[in-house]
């Protein structure tokens, strides 16, 4: 049954549409046959009263439909259920494609409700355990002063400062905690949550989105070769937050950009007020102690941050055994998207980065608190089925994810230009071979 639901963000059409394919270049919006309908009766559609009142609502079937950062469940949603009868299996395969056949109110519920539960006092205590770990490591290393604990102290360090950003991350002193280590609060919490209302979708989305053919043979060669040569995808934030992704327009720093409305011109205002307040801070200190004492203490952790948050940002979304969907147009919803992410083990670092690996359902409901994620995942596990995927597990230290992030970057290119259902391709002569 197919029918038009007003909820919190937009008018959102349910259809009983079935997608059968496999994983291939492109599937083109106008591919009639890779779709099968389902008859229906006139009497099987509810048409709201603003469009029989005729009213003008923007071109309906062109809205960009995204979630509200705080997802509400109604009663409305309820109603509009996407039918499904395959599960996401066509022929004996599972499609992770395929529209699933449970609904975000279905894994809302079987959440525990002491998991959407935030409690300020705790959350507080893992900022003040963290600062003072950061503070302890700084006072370690600037004691000993010898190059066997400098390269402990600047991997330890980084990793700290990576945690400091999850924290933030989840609106903890968040202001404070990134100016200190270089990120623009507003301007990062704004883009951010960009990325969460549009999660899977090629145009909308944002930070390590797949590019469009298009714009990938409109790079020029070192461009294209940079951006899939390790260590350079990992030291790309700093770039990202001046000048966003390829195709895209507009800095973090700056409030007219792109990125915003004019009403949050203010809190851009005040977070490149205060990234600035923290670069003066490391150039006195850099006058006052010298160059070489501030690089080892916080330039060289500074850069081991930026690894871990490429690192960590590009794997929830990229490098599964099996091609998962990026989606466009009418076949992308907030649900479909979300169930595009994966789900990492760090192994020892779970704990210190606030377990940031589970990331499915901090995707779908970023409102749950990190030290509820773990036991709101398991809670989630039989409704999601398998579009769930279960990550590998690591040793003490996640080492087997850089296997699985240079062979996405051979792999994982670009995507086709048509198509509402695409999958990553591979340029056979990137580097120079045609396999």
């Amino acid at each position: 049954m197919a029918s038009w639901v007003v909820s919190e963000c937009s008018l959102r059409p349910f259809t009983a549409v079935k997608i059968h394919h496999k994983p291939r270049p492109s599937l083109p919006s106008n591919t009639i046959n890779a779709f099968k309908f389902k008859p229906l009766p006139c009497s099987a559609f509810k048409v709201p009263t603003l469009w029989s009142k005729g009213r003008n609502l923007g071109g309906l079937g062109l809205l960009n439909v995204s979630a509200p950062l705080k997802v509400t469940i109604t009663s409305e949603e309820d109603k509009g259920k996407e039918e499904s009868t395959t599960d996401g299996v066509n022929n004996g395969e599972f499609d992770p494609g395929a529209a699933p056949p449970f609904k975000l109110s279905d894994i809302k519920a079987a959440i525990p409700k002491h998991c959407w539960v935030k409690d300020p006092w705790r959350s507080m205590s893992y900022v003040v355990r963290d600062v003072v770990v950061v503070f302890g490591l700084a006072a370690v290393a600037a004691y000993f002063k010898n190059w066997f604990v400098w390269p402990l102290y600047w991997i330890a360090q980084g990793t700290m400062f990576w945690a400091l950003f999850v924290l933030g991350h989840d609106c903890v002193a968040g202001h404070l905690l990134h100016s200190s280590i270089l990120v623009p609060y507003h301007g990062w919490r704004i883009s951010h949550r960009t990325h969460h209302q549009n999660h899977g979708h090629v145009e909308n989305d944002e930070s390590w989105h797949p590019l469009s053919e298009k714009i990938y043979k409109s790079l020029d060669n070192a461009t294209r070769l940079l951006r899939f040569t390790l260590p350079f995808p990992m030291l790309a934030y700093p770039i990202y937050l001046w000048s966003r992704s390829p195709g895209k327009k507009g800095s973090h720093f700056h409030p007219d950009s792109d990125l915003f409305v004019p009403n949050e011109r203010k809190d851009i205002i005040t977070s490149t007020a205060c990234w600035t307040a923290m670069v003066g801070l490391l150039a006195y200190l850099s006058f006052a102690m010298g160059p070489m004492p501030l690089l080892k203490l916080y330039g060289i952790p500074y850069a081991i941050f930026v690894m871990w948050l490429d690192l960590v940002t590009y794997l929830h979304h990229h490098g599964h055994d099996e091609k998962l969907p990026w989606y466009r147009g009418k076949e992308w919803s907030y649900l479909r998207g979300g169930l595009t992410t994966l789900d990492r083990d760090y192994g020892w670092i779970n704990n210190i980065h606030h377990d940031i690996g589970t990331h499915v359902i901090h995707h779908l409901f970023p409102q749950i608190p990190h030290y509820h994620l773990i036991e709101a995942t398991e809670a989630a596990k039989p409704v999601l089925g398998k579009y769930y995927r279960e990550p590998k597990k690591s040793g003490p230290l996640p080492f087997y994810l850089l296997g699985i992030l240079i062979k996405s970057m051979r792999k994982d290119h670009y995507v086709s230009d048509i198509g509402d259902v695409v999958y990553y391709q591979t340029d056979p002569q990137l580097y120079g071979t045609n396999k």
